[in-house]
């Protein structure tokens, strides 16, 4: 009789602090939606960025869910299309009443679904792999109304980062070939900036659109000039196109590559042999044990390593924007509600929880009993500033005897280091 009573006590305690120990024990449900690209330039890489953002949804329901209740988590295709994404977002907000939307990952797609359906909304947005400079504009102008995150530093970061990279090969004349939307225009100029800042010169500038079946006139425009190596800004569908016409056109196989292109799709599809001396940039996860975490876990699912963009950035836009949901209250939040607490389960002074089933249970605990969080994630700790960025450090990666090998991680001090080299250089 003492034991039944003990344990009955224990689950009426949890009953109070609104956990069960499942997801969805008392009948609740909260749509929580998402928008990615599945199909099109960059369906491969979004398929995995899906996965692992469902992962994350399974994690949050296995941990008793947002106060108990379960999270379905809506997950829509916008086709890398800015429209399609926009219809998508307003099927999202309008017909499934969602007051969080995790996406998308092109920069393009992301800003119509701002300032047409999310803000206007009152409906938090927060990114995974928008990296345009764009936004933050925005919100110091006061644009994004503060409903704006992401969970991966901007283009800049990967710019100079890339024109640090060139300059260290020694490779002093580069052509730059970028995919012709906000990420890729932002970041060529970004990069241009930076290899002058750094010494070196850009040879060519030439951008290119997306889903062409050719892109022969654009590197032949690249190579106009003399060169020693290329800047390839792009996705893995029409970048492989550009990189294999690139080098069958006697381009320099000296080459930097954006973080997009860290895939096995871009790779076979060029060939390894083309690639030897290719480099290239993403952004680093710190030593933590929230990364451990998340890697084992996702070894565990998906039978291979954490590796490729968006992965571990999705992983915390979504736990993030549950534990928000939960500090706002459950299931009674609105988009004005969760905005206000994402930073707050991100407090510096706050307990420290990881991921994993386990460590969202206890950080959701935490949240129910009135006590403030640390969430640090599957990227290690993050800061959301006043304008919904985040910073981190730089992986630099290359390919070698046709596999993806990590070099090394400039940490936040010497990427600082690096911006204020830029920032110090004539415009």
């Amino acid at each position: 009789m003492t034991t039944k009573r003990t344990w009955l006590a224990g689950a009426v305690a949890l009953a109070a602090l609104g956990f069960s120990s499942g997801a969805n024990a008392q009948g609740c449900t909260i749509n929580l939606g998402g928008i990615l690209t599945l199909t099109g330039t960059q369906g491969d890489i979004g398929k995995a960025i899906g996965d692992v953002a469902q992962m994350a949804i399974d994690h949050v329901n296995e941990a008793g869910g947002i106060r108990g209740c379960r999270v379905n988590f809506i997950l829509r295709d916008d086709q890398g299309q800015p429209q399609v994404g926009v219809d998508a977002a307003k099927q999202l907000v309008e017909v499934n009443r969602v007051q969080a939307l995790i996406g998308t990952i092109g920069s393009g797609v992301s800003l119509p679904i701002l300032t047409s359906v999310t803000a206007p909304a009152r409906v938090t947005q927060v990114s995974c792999c928008s990296t345009s400079p764009t936004f933050t504009q925005m919100a110091i102008e006061g644009r994004t109304q503060g409903y704006w995150f992401r969970t991966i530093p901007t283009s800049l970061l990967q710019a100079v980062a890339s024109a640090n990279q060139t300059i260290e090969n020694g490779w002093r004349r580069t052509a730059v070939l970028y995919v012709n939307t906000d990420f890729g225009v932002n970041m060529a100029r970004d990069y241009e900036r930076a290899i002058r800042a750094f010494g070196g010169t850009i040879t060519a500038m030439v951008p290119f659109n997306e889903n062409q079946t050719s892109y022969r006139a654009e590197v032949q425009r690249a190579l106009a000039q003399p060169h020693d190596s290329m800047m390839l800004i792009g996705f893995p569908q029409d970048g492989s196109t550009v990189a294999r016409e690139w080098v069958s056109l006697g381009g320099s196989q000296n080459m930097v590559l954006n973080n997009s292109l860290r895939s096995d799709q871009f790779l076979n599809n060029v060939g390894a042999r083309f690639l030897g001396n290719a480099w290239g940039m993403d952004n680093a996860q710190v030593s933590a044990p929230s990364v451990d975490q998340f890697n084992r876990d996702f070894q565990a699912r998906f039978n291979r390593p954490a590796r490729g963009p968006g992965l571990h950035t999705v992983y915390d836009a979504v736990v993030v924007t549950a534990l928000a949901y939960a500090a706002a209250g459950g299931q009674t939040a609105d988009g004005t509600q969760i905005r206000d607490n994402l930073r707050r389960v991100i407090s510096p002074n706050g307990e420290v929880h990881g991921t994993g089933a386990a460590g969202i249970r206890a950080a959701m605990e935490a949240i129910a009993a009135g006590r403030t969080i640390r969430y640090v994630g599957a990227t290690g700790p993050f800061q959301f500033d006043a304008n919904g960025d985040v910073t981190g450090p730089a992986l630099i990666w290359r390919i070698q005897n046709g596999q993806f090998q990590e070099v090394r991680t400039i940490d936040m001090d010497a990427m600082n280091a690096l911006f204020a080299r830029v920032n110090a250089a004539p415009r």
